[in-house]
């Protein structure tokens, strides 16, 4: 707890104008919000990252002088934190036991994705181990870069791919179901309430549970505290049906927006020839990670009721969010959908960082 206090009052003292760099985040931000809008306008997936990440990511290959400090950076991700926890709902811990065998073989899947996909990386790349790693995880892309950053690796090389990633299998997925399914399928964003909507109550429960999560994952001392803390306790929370709060869309937005901004900034002083070689193997990883996901679907219809569609929906590394809204526009159990993605975002982040432990003593 002390330790928690002692970040905040640190972090209150950066924003004195002698040391948070205003005339660099302004512009960043401002930056940031022209890219998210124009993603937004355009109706791409996960607009606030990428749309803020690609514009900020431009200023800074355009040599522009822009920069987010942590201090601004890390509230934001405890807001990442709690949303992705509160995906956990009572309704999939009900339904989960009915869908062992394909979780299962989502989480052999993960395994699996992931040493192909790290071997392709050190194969093809002059990434090194940490970067390699954290690149090839089938996690999110806030969160792999969280973890990279905790060990070192080039966070602007596992943005960059991960963003790849997203963007790929979020656009190509509805397009190979709308082929088989012969259903023309649009991706968007999860309906949230309004900020004025949000009741008060709701705010408590973020900052209890964002508070919490900091408090007893440094007591564990669990990597990327300030996003795996809340996210843990959030998940309890809404799983326990002690709450359903949710957070409402503005604040959201502004955190993805912060988030994204902050990735692009760490582009500075990079290359265009450089982004461009990066651009072109994270296609590779892409294709290799959409090949693997479809034979592990096709395979995992022996063992479930579920069909191919269903269970590629599931097993496909995108956004939890555009994948359930194909689900929907599908008619298919979205619980199934969500739930498998939630393993997936739990088992590679509470799994990633053990499993790199190990082969770092490996080397």
């Amino acid at each position: 707890m002390r330790k928690l206090f002692d970040d905040l009052s640190d972090g209150l003292r950066g924003f004195a104008p002698s040391r948070f760099p205003y005339l660099r985040f302004l512009p960043a931000i401002a930056i940031g919000l022209v890219g998210a809008l124009i993603f937004v306008y355009l109706k791409t997936p996960l607009p606030w990252v990428l749309g803020s990440m690609t514009a900020t990511t431009i200023a800074a290959l355009a040599g522009m002088r822009i920069s987010v400090p942590s201090v601004v950076r890390t509230p934001m991700v405890l807001v990442v934190g709690v949303v992705v926890g509160a995906t956990f709902t009572p309704d999939v811990l009900v339904r989960f036991p009915e869908w062992w065998p394909t979780v299962v073989g989502l989480l052999i899947l993960g395994a699996v994705s992931g040493v192909l996909c790290i071997a392709y990386l050190r194969a093809f790349t002059d990434f090194d181990m940490p970067t390699a790693y954290f690149s090839g995880m089938p996690g999110g892309l806030v969160e792999m870069v969280t973890l990279g950053e905790d060990h070192g690796a080039d966070v602007r090389a596992i943005a960059l791919m991960h963003s790849v990633r997203i963007l790929i299998i979020v656009f190509a997925v509805p397009i190979i179901v709308s082929l088989i399914e012969g259903v023309t399928v649009q991706t968007s964003s999860v309906p949230r309430p309004s900020i004025v909507d949000t009741e008060l109550v709701d705010y408590a429960w973020l900052a209890a549970t964002a508070v919490v999560g900091v408090v007893v994952g440094q007591l564990v001392r669990l990597p990327a505290v300030y996003l795996l803390g809340p996210l843990a306790v959030s998940a309890v929370v809404h799983a326990a049906g002690l709450s359903e709060f949710t957070l409402p869309v503005e604040l959201l937005n502004v955190a993805q927006l912060v988030v994204g901004t902050s990735i692009g900034c760490r582009f500075a002083g990079l290359a265009s020839t450089v982004i461009l070689r990066l651009f072109g193997q994270a296609i590779g990883m892409t294709i290799v990670l959409i090949a693997i996901t479809a034979l592990f679907a096709l395979g995992a219809t022996q063992f479930s009721d579920f069909g191919f569609v269903p269970i590629l929906l599931a097993y496909a590394p995108g956004g939890v969010a555009e994948m359930s809204l194909v689900a929907v526009a599908l008619h298919i159990e979205v619980a199934f959908v969500a739930s498998h993605h939630i393993v997936r975002l739990f088992f590679v982040m509470a799994g990633a960082p053990l499993a790199y432990a190990l082969v770092k003593k490996s080397e």
